[in-house]
């Protein structure tokens, strides 16, 4: 139960962190929201956990899969807020992502690449 606490401690101070930073400046609270901070994190608890190597690789593998089909939604962002506002542009990339991934999913598996 400590470690899972300790896990949870962690892993939130990184938001925080990053949250605080943008408040200051924001090209560098984006710098480090983009750095894999929370997939490093998560490689570090399936490591310290023992868990086997190649679910260790398969969830890099994945999460770089994974990451892809968001980058529109960073595009789409700043370009949605000042016309509809926060919540209907979060809404909107939302609803984006999940396109972009819907058919990044169906491109990728023609190449053997199952990520549904």
């Amino acid at each position: 139960m400590v470690w899972l606490v300790t896990k949870y401690l962690i892993t939130a101070a990184v938001v925080v962190l990053v949250s605080e930073v943008a408040k200051r400046s924001d090209r560098l609270g984006g710098l480090i929201a983009a750095l894999p901070l929370v997939t490093v994190l998560a490689l570090i608890w399936l490591q310290v956990e023992r868990q086997p190597q190649v679910k260790i690789a398969n969830h890099a593998w994945y999460t770089f899969w994974y990451v892809v089909p968001t980058l529109p939604m960073f595009l789409a962002f700043p370009v949605l807020l000042p016309r509809l506002g926060f919540w209907p542009t979060l809404l909107s990339c939302v609803v984006i992502t999940l396109v972009c991934f819907w058919l990044f999913a169906l491109l990728v598996r023609r190449f053997g690449i199952e990520l549904l």
